[in-house]
């Protein structure tokens, strides 16, 4: 697919994360959660975050390519995800879940609009570019989860 972008470039990657990469930690002895630690929230946040780093990565790597990489934070989405949490879906919390249409704005943003053409290895939420979590910019981490998944898919 890489090699797609690449020859019908100017081409555009869009990852969608979430600001509960903020609360992620990277855990390099146990990545895939073998020990059963976390509840799921962190869980969450963890997989985002790891989805950020490497997502900043592949922006780095694909430089010069005119393919652009960026990751996007929806917002609350009122989906079935998390549905047997009672704790989520109560009166209150549906108070702040945006339509799915609402969530995938910035999505379609990113993927159509010239404003951003040409920008890349940026975090979007509500169609602005805003700072992800300190974490996300470790470049050290950035790449080694790289490299794992590389060795993890045998490419």
């Amino acid at each position: 697919l890489l090699d797609i972008l690449k020859k019908s470039a100017p081409s555009r990657i869009i990852n969608v994360g979430s600001a509960a990469h903020r609360m992620g930690k990277i855990d390099f002895e146990d990545l895939q959660n073998k020990n059963k630690k976390g509840r799921f929230f962190r869980l969450y946040g963890s997989s985002k975050l790891a989805l950020t780093l490497v997502s900043y990565e592949l922006s780095r790597k694909l430089e010069g390519s005119h393919v652009t990489v960026n990751v996007i934070h929806p917002g609350l989405i009122n989906t079935k995800l998390g549905r047997d949490r009672s704790s989520t879906r109560t009166g209150f919390a549906n108070k702040f879940l945006k339509s799915p249409e609402v969530g995938a704005e910035t999505s379609i943003f990113l993927a159509s609009s010239a404003e951003v053409e040409g920008i890349t290895g940026k975090y979007f939420a509500k169609k602005k570019e805003k700072p992800s979590s300190k974490e996300s910019y470790n470049q050290e981490y950035a790449k080694r989860l790289w490299e794992i998944s590389l060795e993890m898919t045998k490419l």
